[in-house]
């Protein structure tokens, strides 16, 4: 082993041929694909590497190993074909862990892991505090911090990029600070920006040095600052009626809260609202909106009071009448039954019956009829 503390070689000295050879094969292989085993000589699994197009942690598997899978900073997946790993996010700025793992025949376990992306350059040179707000619907701004190590020369660019597509913009309208370095980024229309994830970028650039990038990997929808609903309200004498509207551009269902302030008392039902100020805010399942600016209402209370009385007279009179027709229907329904009508005398002439049994009379040759007449006496009792 060569010890760190020691000096180096004198100049024109000789190394031994074996440290020779183990310094040209750690200065010939990249550091972002060099793989990182247990302790294996003769690993089955080699040049493991990451391919950005793709996004896919690949290797060359040289020996028999099974239920190989992948993992990065918690999240794990299944090696497809046992050939490489499929990743549908890949950091641009920050440097991750890879790491394979599988097991031999022997049933031994193994492990091989690199690191991706490889970033050159001081850290402390980056943007710093870079967050970024899509808000009023059309909207995004993105600002950062110069590095607390970064050169005087230093200049920040940034671009979005879609993480599906790769598709890439470059910021529109840049903000500078004070020595003309671009701390602020401003895009005017997302119409064409659908809810997907996006990676957010700030790169550096100095005459002499090489600045790290930051970044953002999240969604619009995310970011979204919920602007406060347009609130109108029409006010007559007996009643106030609040309206409002939503405008967001990656959100559709919302809840509101809405904060009525009567005579320092809160209320939500206004019949004769008198002078009163109210706002609205409007909220989804991750994020909460802004306060409307609180608007003032005045409504006549006197006016409203008299129409509230004549109101009042009117529902009072209408509910009588509606109680005293039904029940005179009702009345006279239940008369019939216990006085029935007289039926109308029969006309056999006139009135046409042909269920009725009719016998015709006819008129006899004499006058009048003999009826058989018996003859009573009466006897006194002795």
């Amino acid at each position: 082993m060569l010890d760190s503390s020691s000096p180096p070689p004198a100049r024109g000295g000789h190394l031994p041929m074996a440290l020779l050879s183990l310094a040209l094969l750690l200065t010939s292989a990249p550091a972002s694909r060099l793989p990182h085993t247990d302790h294996d000589p003769h690993p089955p699994m080699t040049n493991l590497r990451m391919e950005p197009g793709t996004r896919r942690l690949t290797w060359d598997l040289r020996g028999d190993v099974s239920n190989i899978s992948c993992t990065k900073l918690g999240f794990h997946t299944k090696a497809k074909k046992g050939r490489y790993c499929q990743f549908f996010v890949l950091d641009k700025c920050a440097t991750s862990n890879y790491t394979v793992k599988g097991t031999l025949v022997n049933g031994t376990p193994f492990s091989s892991w690199i690191q991706y992306p490889k970033q050159a350059g001081n850290p402390g040179a980056a943007a710093q505090g870079l967050r970024c707000q899509a808000h009023d619907r059309d909207f995004l701004t993105c600002r950062w911090e110069v590095g607390r190590e970064a050169p005087s020369d230093v200049q920040y660019f940034f671009y979005l990029q879609e993480v599906s597509s790769h598709k890439k913009w470059e910021c529109p309208r840049y903000t500078a600070d004070a020595l003309g370095t671009h701390t602020q980024c401003q895009f005017d229309d997302l119409s064409e920006f659908p809810d997907q994830q996006y990676h957010f970028v700030v790169n550096g650039t100095s005459g002499g040095y090489t600045i790290p990038c930051n970044e953002l990997i999240t969604s619009f929808s995310d970011i979204e600052i919920l602007s406060a609903p347009a609130l109108t309200a029409n006010c007559n004498e007996s009643l106030s009626v609040l309206t409002w509207e939503m405008s967001s551009r990656y959100h559709r269902n919302f809840d509101y809260e809405l904060e009525i302030q009567q005579l320092s008392k809160m209320s939500f039902l206004l019949l004769n609202p008198g002078t009163f100020t109210v706002r609205i805010r409007a909220s989804t399942y991750r994020t909460v909106g802004q306060w409307s600016v609180p608007q003032h209402f005045v409504c006549d209370r006197e006016k409203g009071a008299r129409l509230h009385v004549w109101l009042t007279a009117s529902l009072i009179a209408l509910a009588a009448l509606l109680t005293v027709v039904p029940a005179v229907l009702l009345c006279r329904r239940y008369l019939r039954k216990l006085f029935p009508p007289i039926p109308h005398m029969k006309d056999p002439m006139g009135d046409n019956f042909p269920t009725e049994k009719m016998t015709l009379w006819e008129a006899s040759s004499s006058p009048t009829q003999d009826c058989p007449v018996a003859e009573v006496q009466v006897v006194r009792a002795p």
